[in-house]
């Protein structure tokens, strides 16, 4: 990808501060060629204490800069922000949205006919450079846009391009997911200090073996049935806790909760 490609964010929120932060500790851009608008001036002043790129209050100005155009406003305020810009958006720009449930022909819509929009859907943990998103390709975006959407979207973790039908279910998962984790984690450290442990250590060990069992998933490519069964020994330990898990229906509930969050984000984006 050209470093010299100029990027710009709509918003200059935690995610459009995490992305651009990762662009440059990546040296995907330079913080030279990256531009976010905000009405805010707090929101402006932390996204340049923490990506040493400028900001402005004009989205107009935010057009003329940059080519590559992130749009991070919150979803009730997305449709206001296209109709501000359309009037400065040209076939030159690639639109990426961020704006959880506005779909790609809304956006297509409102812009200049043929503009190359891609929708994407990032997660909590890209603001600690550990990410899962799912993007997809509008009508008029190009595989070209597809390669240069995945190697900006990447620098904050993992990215992987999916239909746009199936966004929703990226929501329920890993949109949702993190807060499914911690809850796991609140558990077993709560479990940890029933066994005698102290609340800090309990806390720790619980992170870091969830981080690490999340590693062994992505790095060694086994199944998550074999790994877990590397962990469980014939009448051992861990075979005592599974089956108490299984007992409660700790599997089905994972599974409610994706279902359950992938239906209320259909639910949002139809509104």
């Amino acid at each position: 990808m050209n470093k010299d490609i100029k990027i710009g964010f709509i918003g200059a929120g935690k995610m459009a501060t995490a992305l651009a932060r990762g662009l440059c500790q990546n040296h995907t851009a330079e913080p030279s060629n990256i531009l976010a608008s905000d009405p805010i001036e707090s929101a402006r002043i932390n996204f340049e204490k923490e990506t040493n790129a400028k900001t402005t209050n004009s989205n107009a100005e935010l057009l003329q800069f940059a080519r590559v155009i992130f749009l991070a406003v919150k979803p009730q305020n997305a449709i206001e922000v296209l109709n501000e810009i359309k009037s400065h958006f040209t076939k030159d720009h690639l639109i990426i949205s961020i704006a959880a449930g506005i779909t790609i022909s809304t956006i297509e819509e409102i812009l200049t006919k043929g503009s190359r929009v891609i929708r994407a859907m990032p997660n909590a943990p890209a603001l600690v450079g550990s990410g899962a998103c799912g993007f997809s390709l509008g009508k008029y975006a190009n595989s070209e846009d597809g390669k240069l959407a995945l190697k900006l979207l990447s620098s904050v973790g993992i990215a992987i391009e999916v239909k746009e039908h199936l966004l929703d279910a990226v929501t329920g998962l890993s949109g949702s997911g993190p807060a499914y984790v911690f809850m796991v984690i609140e558990a077993l450290s709560d479990g940890g200090v029933y066994a005698g442990l102290p609340r800090d250590v309990a806390t720790k060990l619980a992170a870091a073996t969830v981080m690490g069992a999340a590693k062994m998933v992505l790095e060694t490519n086994l199944h998550t049935g074999q790994l877990k069964d590397i962990v469980t020994s014939p009448g051992g330990t861990t075979i005592e806790g599974i089956y108490e898990l299984e007992k409660a229906g700790v599997r089905a509930a994972f599974i409610s909760a994706v279902k359950a969050a992938t239906e209320k984000s259909k639910t949002l984006g139809k509104k």
